[in-house]
């Protein structure tokens, strides 16, 4: 049995994700990590993390090379996200075990639903705002796929029902 090839490719985009490093933040930290935002790739940006800004206590390092492919099997999690009132993208970060100084981006969803099973899995997951202009291609996506489920009846537990009448 041969897989049957799609006949379109999943909507995408090409990200990328920009970090900030910060010196010491508290006395408790020697450095401190923040996802600052993740924006629309281009060209220029080449393939590699590059830094952007060093002032000695912040640096920011752009991290090319992530794509977002929506799959209708998350349609749910793009709805809660999107329900949300503030959509958010999320992004799953580490930090380098051998050099703590060394934090980089390992995937970014737009589902709420897989970044709660990352959560549940102990990752580092952060989240900024999505940009205003993604909304309504998200939408969209989610409109077309999002199948809410639904509601069962609910059936009174049988302790309550008198003898006589249970089944």
């Amino acid at each position: 049995m041969s897989p049957t090839p799609r006949s379109e490719p999943r909507p995408a985009i090409s990200v990328a994700v920009v970090i900030d490093r910060e010196r010491a933040p508290n006395r408790w930290q020697d450095w401190g990590f923040t996802i600052a935002e993740v924006v629309a790739a281009e060209d220029a940006f080449g393939a590699e993390p590059r830094v952007l800004r060093d002032d000695g206590k912040v640096r920011r390092t752009l991290h090319p090379g992530f794509t977002l492919e929506l799959h209708a099997d998350q349609a749910d999690g793009y709805y809660l996200n999107l329900s949300s009132g503030a959509p958010v993208w999320f992004v799953v970060w580490r930090i380098d075990d051998a050099d703590p100084s060394l934090a980089w981006p390992e995937t970014v969803s737009l589902s709420y639903t897989e970044a709660g099973r990352w959560l549940d899995a102990q990752e580092r997951v952060d989240n900024v705002p999505l940009q205003a202009d993604l909304v309504p291609w998200l939408q969209a996506y989610t409109d077309e796929h999002y199948r809410p489920e639904e509601k069962k009846a609910r059936r009174r537990p049988q302790s309550f029902v008198a003898p006589a009448e249970r089944k």
